[in-house]
């Protein structure tokens, strides 16, 4: 571990080593429930970050808060949408389409419900893959009162297939080029600056959407 730390330090990398799994683990675990839950997790990097907390992780080494961060944010995951379902189920979705929104519209709006109604099921679990999906899956399905067991079931299995793939692919992916200091020095410094950058700019674009009023169309209404 000392080896780790001076590699570490001497690249600029020091605050990580001090900063510890610990941290990686509240960000992952907070940004998943906020993503998979709430409307502002439309706009946060949330693939990029499982990618990323694999990359910090190999920095430390630490093989079990992979494994074990991939559990946990899986649960997280499933029960983000949980929460998303139960929110869409007695509110509907008719305050999420604003006037003449970029990203929250009414035609974003009727294509993530027109991907749910065509593929049901297998919907839910290929929605953990699409990122504006993701979000707005959980609400629609709520409100359209699908059953909640087998969204339940839909939605863990595409958290299965999304979570620990993406953190275990980063660990791994950057444990290989330990033999390229450099590289993995680069790997981190990009997956970090990325996290930060589109968590700033997801903020920003969240904030002006929300500026916009509500779409007062009937179709804004399940």
């Amino acid at each position: 571990m000392n080896v780790v730390h001076a590699e570490a330090a001497s690249v600029g990398l020091d605050w990580l080593q001090t900063a510890g799994p610990l941290l990686v683990w509240v960000i992952v675990l907070s940004f998943v429930f906020v993503e998979c839950a709430l409307i502002v997790g439309l706009f946060l990097p949330g693939d990029s970050l499982l990618f990323g907390a694999g990359v910090v992780l190999a920095q430390h080494g630490a093989d079990e808060h992979a494994w074990g961060l991939s559990v946990v944010a899986l649960i997280t995951a499933v029960v983000g949408n949980q929460v998303g379902y139960y929110v869409g189920r007695h509110t509907g979705t008719r305050f999420i389409a604003r006037r003449g929104g970029k990203v929250l519209n009414q035609q974003n709006l009727d294509r993530a419900r027109e991907f749910l109604n065509r593929k049901g099921f297998l919907a839910i679990v290929a929605a953990r893959w699409i990122p504006w999906v993701r979000t707005l899956a959980p609400l629609i399905a709520g409100a359209a009162r699908m059953d909640s067991r087998r969204f339940m079931l839909a939605t863990t299995a595409g958290a299965v297939l999304w979570v620990p793939t993406l953190v275990l692919v980063g660990y791994y992916g950057a444990g290989l080029l330990d033999t390229v200091p450099w590289l993995k020095t680069a790997l981190v410094w990009a997956s970090v600056a990325f996290f930060v950058v589109g968590t700033g700019y997801g903020i920003y674009r969240y904030r002006q959407e929300m500026r916009r009023p509500v779409e007062d169309s009937e179709t804004a209404t399940v």
